[in-house]
């Protein structure tokens, strides 16, 4: 009878219901924020997280990249650049490439639908417009080797001003460059801060633009590193296999992110405007447009956590005790089964 009421009570109903009924709970609780966490896998590691890798456009920018200009060189006049220029990247998605055709049909320039197409993630995309070859992208891929005066005036006046550059080549040689301006979110600090009180340690700023207009966002976002002019192949590198400082957390939106966000250690996507791709390969969706809710599920994570172990070092503790009690006869299985 006593080994009987001591098997009664060594069933281990803490390991079996406690947890998984605190982390489901927490994922129910972050999904009132806005924050969808597809598993509690996700939601421990986001509770160990402490660094916290950041993308630019779309994160800690607006998102909505504004034309501040196109500059020409040859026979194009600036609308029949942009022309091209949109034409071409209309099957591209990133952020970017959907303003310039948006400009474009603002302006009420015909588009035509470009012929084989070859696009390199992070680099730009490649095709043929009316017979004429167009490339659009970073400029170090659309020049190559060469880089005209005019190219280098344009360069040094956007590195001065923070913007973004995207050079086009018509017929394999360099016509015309197109600056936008992404403004950094006005919360962006508040943000950084949130999630530092959250207990994120250390913000790491991974963006494929300019070390310049980089190093002006990182600072403005008060983040602790800014890698700049970074490939989707890098990024993903950077966010997978944490160490000694925890999970990683990378934040993203776009199609180029996709990757990286599949393999770091807990991908976030900015669902409510990035691409069904990356929301399908994070495992965090932010079902609203501010990264603040971040920190909240983060702390969401951090309490289920706390509850989930207490839950299991009580109920643990005191079927030890109840194993004891049941040891000495002071027990019947009956009793044991009342107080499981």
């Amino acid at each position: 009878v006593r080994a009987v009421a001591v098997l009664v009570v060594a069933t281990p109903c803490p390991l079996i219901l406690a947890a998984p009924v605190a982390l489901v709970s927490g994922m129910s609780r972050a999904a009132g924020h806005g924050v969808i966490v597809k598993n509690g896998g996700a939601l421990e590691k986001l509770a160990a997280a402490r660094v916290l890798l950041l993308d630019k456009t779309g994160t800690l920018t607006a998102g909505r990249p504004a034309v501040a200009g196109v500059a020409t060189a040859g026979d194009l006049t600036p609308d029949e650049l942009l022309e091209l220029a949109a034409s071409a990247e209309q099957v591209s998605p990133p952020i970017l490439a959907a303003r310039i055709v948006q400009l474009a049909r603002e302006r009420g320039l015909a588009l035509r639908m470009p012929t084989d197409v070859t696009e390199v993630p992070g680099r730009g995309v490649r095709g043929v417009v009316a017979g004429r070859s167009v490339v659009v992208g970073r400029s170090g891929w659309v020049a190559g080797m060469a880089n005209p005066v005019w190219l280098q005036t344009v360069q040094r006046r956007v590195e001065s001003d923070g913007d973004m550059l995207v050079v086009v080549a018509v017929d394999d040689a360099p016509a015309g460059a197109i600056v936008l301006r992404d403004a950094v979110r006005p919360d962006a600090a508040r943000t950084v801060r949130y999630l530092r009180q959250s207990g994120i340690r250390r913000v790491v700023l991974v963006t494929g633009d300019r070390h310049e207009a980089a190093e002006l966002v990182g600072a403005i976002a008060g983040a602790d590193l800014v890698m700049a002019d970074r490939l989707p192949e890098a990024k993903r590198g950077e966010g997978k296999g944490g160490g000694p400082r925890g999970p990683v957390v990378v934040v993203g939106d776009g199609i180029n992110d996709a990757a990286a966000l599949a393999a770091a250690d807990v991908g976030v996507a900015l669902g409510a405007r990035g691409t069904t791709v990356a929301s399908e390969a994070a495992d965090v969706v932010l079902m609203v447009d501010r990264l603040d809710r971040l920190a909240a599920a983060m702390r969401v994570a951090r309490r289920s956590r706390r509850i989930a172990l207490q839950s299991v070092t009580v109920g643990m503790g005191l079927s030890l005790g109840a194993m004891g009690l049941a040891a000495w006869g002071l027990l019947v299985p009956a009793l044991g089964a009342v107080l499981q």
